[in-house]
């Protein structure tokens, strides 16, 4: 065999070497950030308690609180999980601990960290902190942030380490992670928009991150581009489109989002449950104009009911106004067992319609009618088995509307039946493929 031709797999294997090589150096260059130094952790008499009140409003709207705060711990002391598809990541404590927290950080480190991902001592943050949408942010608002987690109690909680599949925990590969994903900068104001919603875009895309639930996600974990609102995952559960393909039975207007968002209830939809929850207490503390403004911008972004939607509202009212959920007539087609579908109405009568056919009441004595609940018409059944599961429970030390836990009462053939029941009498739609499955997964740990 000639040399040349002897050679040319080295020459191949050589030049493959050396594009990996260039390909890491490049990682390495992107990735490195200078540690920006240490301060003193300033007082709090330092900051204008108007910058300090205008950062706590942001910090509302953005739920920092909710994943920062871990239930019994310190208020923003870290620790809180978040499970992904590549791990765990524990959030980080944010109060101004000068060991534990971000006390030695500067305004500019802090404002760093927003639009960069980028800590104060270089290494790069992981996107579950969604600095992909706080780097929109104004200096104004960052300033603002700023000085309210500068006011903080200082906690000394140290989370616990990260738990992330080989090998992200090399954290270098992030910087190919912002090439790809990160879009820094302001976003231009609309001109042919007015000034509210204009400021509800700015809130719900920018501080509040909606898009980081309500979207889906690629392999890399980064939202779709082009899909932003068009419904994703939050935790295990569903986060439903929030655009023209919002699967809910009743029409959301501006009025019943503001309601919602800032109290987790609105008229004829399901209460807030499960991460949406925390949104809505958060947003409890958040001004009324600026609930009212995202609102505005989330109802413009679901446009106009159509024909077919106000059609499926009808039907839906129509369902609900029946005596029993058990007198509506089934529209959907269903090849289960009749055993199946027998004990799944049994199940409903014994343990729901105590409240379901009630009707919401002002008191607590009643509850939501299904044919209205969005969780039987999302295309997955998990919402619905965690709400049975979990039940709905207002935060801790708060009053709100509940729902008790069926996890350990119902078996899992019992909550399948009535899963299966449900989706067939209250709506039009088709079985859940894999329910028995889906049962499955949502089953709580043993202890």
């Amino acid at each position: 065999m000639p040399d040349g031709v002897r050679r040319r797999p080295w020459a191949v294997a050589r030049i493959g070497a050396g594009i990996a090589l260039l390909t890491i150096a490049l990682l390495f260059a992107l990735a490195w950030h200078r540690s920006l130094p240490p301060i003193d952790p300033p007082p709090r008499a330092a900051f204008d308690p108007a910058r300090v009140r205008a950062g706590a409003q942001l910090a509302s709207i953005g739920n920092c609180a909710g994943c920062h705060s871990v239930a019994g711990g310190a208020s923003f002391g870290g620790g809180v999980p978040l499970a992904t598809p590549f791990g765990t990541i524990y959030s980080s404590n944010i109060t101004p601990d000068a060991e534990a927290g971000i006390g030695g950080w500067s305004e500019a480190a802090f404002a760093r960290a927003l639009r960069q991902g980028v800590s104060r001592d270089g290494h790069l943050l992981y996107p579950a902190f969604p600095y992909d949408h706080f780097t929109h942010l104004s200096d104004a608002d960052i300033g603002a942030l700023y000085a309210f987690f500068m006011t903080r109690d200082p906690a000394d909680a140290v989370p616990p380490p990260n738990h992330l599949v080989f090998p992200l925990q090399f954290r270098p590969l992030l910087a190919g992670w912002n090439l790809l994903f990160l879009d820094t900068g302001p976003r231009p104001a609309q001109a042919a928009q007015t000034a509210e919603w204009n400021r509800g875009a700015y809130l719900a895309d920018a501080l509040a991150h909606c898009t980081a639930c309500h979207s889906p996600r690629n392999p890399l974990g980064a939202e779709r581009r082009g899909m932003a609102f068009a419904g994703g995952v939050a935790e295990g559960w569903q986060a439903p489109a929030l655009n023209a393909d919002s699967p809910s039975p009743v029409a959301w207007t501006t009025d019943a989002l503001a309601s919602y968002l800032a109290s987790g209830l609105a008229a004829d939809h399901a209460i807030a449950a499960g991460p949406m929850q925390d949104v809505a207490h958060s947003l409890s503390h958040a001004s009324e104009a600026d609930v009212r403004a995202m609102a505005v911008y989330m109802a413009s972004v679901m446009g106009p009911a159509t024909p077919e939607r106000q059609a499926r509202e009808a039907a839906a009212r129509d369902k609900a106004a029946q005596p029993s959920l058990a007198a509506s007539t089934p529209t959907a087609a269903s090849s289960a067992p009749a055993a199946q579908l027998t004990l799944g109405a049994q199940v409903y009568q014994d343990s729901c319609a105590r409240c379901h056919d009630l009707g919401r009441q002002p008191s607590s004595s009643g509850a939501l009618r299904l044919p209205l609940a969005v969780a039987l018409r999302l295309p997955e059944p998990d919402n619905l088995l965690l709400i049975v599961r979990e039940g709905v429970h207002p935060p801790v030390g708060q009053s709100g509307r509940w729902m008790p836990a069926f996890d350990g009462v119902l078996s899992d053939a019992q909550i399948e039946a009535l899963a299966l029941w449900l989706r067939r009498q209250a709506t039009d739609q088709p079985p859940w493929p894999a329910l028995a499955q889906a049962v499955q997964k949502t089953r709580s740990p043993a202890p």
